[in-house]
């Protein structure tokens, strides 16, 4: 299990799930969870959305240097009333300040989440300097809390998905565990802990890029089935969460962007205030992937459309709408 992949769930259910009156209970149990951090973003602040960088690293125990495998920017828009999760691709080739050009992923093998920050407001033009961490255990706990999630899986994926429900039933010491059950199903069902966690590591039957949709996909299921989820549950899901949990966010932080999420939730239907999208756009046109230079297999992706990044993140406009992916006289791949 060495090459088990963090992920990054717990701090989504942090700032969009928990209720205000839980604050003391979270101040108590953050304390040993935050980190100081000293860079702030170069780029000036748009009122009304907040983007946190969510992320899952390939880091083994006893590791201090590791790459960030799984990247997703968590943005809350209080002016468009939203939710937004938009997966970087961890194969984006990159200009990494000091260090050259290589994979996104290898930034905070460099640097951590300062040179990442970094690198990803020079290359996308997006400001961030909030930050969290969260392994897989903590994936599973909150998953057993909540009695399971529903997820859509498809007949090309349950060879794999197995393959990790084993591994990942080894590995998980929850006494909600029970027997090893394996997926015989296609379509709609109910995925416990361990199975759930499997499902966000299928990668090997199509590609990473497909592996982040099914990491976002978890974490829908799990915020459509907070909704129905029992008060008395919360403490029980903080403390799933926060023994694996690093940030620099603090408890203010946390409760004043949880008041702002949990006002978007009620506002409106699950499928319209929270939105996903993936960055570069993998279209064959605006991104190139293969192996480049000494990099390895990377995605060059055409510079000039970080405006539809930009746009669905601070303007609400989603990359299917976006004007500038019409027209194809401007693309300029990052060679």
């Amino acid at each position: 299990m060495s090459k088990l992949k963090k992920i990054i769930i717990g701090l989504v259910l942090l700032l969009i799930l928990i209720p205000v009156g839980t604050y003391g209970y979270i101040n108590f149990k953050l304390k040993d969870a935050t980190v100081e951090s000293t860079y702030t973003s170069k780029l000036e602040d748009v009122k009304g959305v907040t983007n946190i960088l969510l992320l899952g690293t390939d880091g083994r125990k006893g590791e201090t240097a590791f790459r960030t495998d799984s990247m997703i920017i968590l943005t809350i828009d209080s002016n468009n009333k939203n939710i937004k999760l938009t997966s970087l691709a961890r194969d984006t080739y990159v200009d990494i300040p000091g260090k050259g050009k290589g994979k996104l992923n290898t930034a905070y093998f460099w640097g951590k989440e300062s040179l990442l920050f970094e690198t990803i407001e020079n290359e996308f033009g997006i400001g961030v300097d909030k930050f969290a961490i969260v392994d897989f255990n903590s994936l599973m706990d909150i998953i057993y809390v909540l009695d399971g999630v529903e997820v859509d899986v498809s007949q090309n994926e349950i060879s794999q998905l197995n393959k990790y429900t084993k591994e990942c039933y080894e590995i998980s010491d929850n006494p909600k565990k029970g027997q090893l059950q394996l997926i015989t199903n296609t379509g709609k069902q109910t995925l416990n802990g361990y199975q759930a966690l499997a499902y966000t590591r299928i990668r090997y039957n199509d590609s990473a890029i497909n592996r982040d949709e099914r990491q976002r996909e978890v974490i829908m299921a799990i915020v459509e089935k907070y909704k129905n989820t029992s008060l008395t549950k919360f403490p029980a899901l903080i403390d799933s969460i926060i023994p694996y949990l690093t940030t620099n966010l603090n408890s203010n932080d946390i409760l004043g962007l949880a008041s702002d999420a949990i006002s978007i939730l009620s506002s409106k239907p699950l499928s319209e205030a929270m939105i996903q999208a993936e960055f570069p756009i993998i279209d064959g046109i605006h991104t190139k992937g293969g192996s480049y230079k000494n990099a390895g297999w990377v995605w060059l992706y055409d510079i000039n459309s970080t405006v539809v990044l930009k746009d669905f993140i601070y303007n609400n406009i989603l990359p299917k709408d976006n004007e500038y992916l019409l027209d194809t006289s401007n693309v300029q791949l990052n060679y």
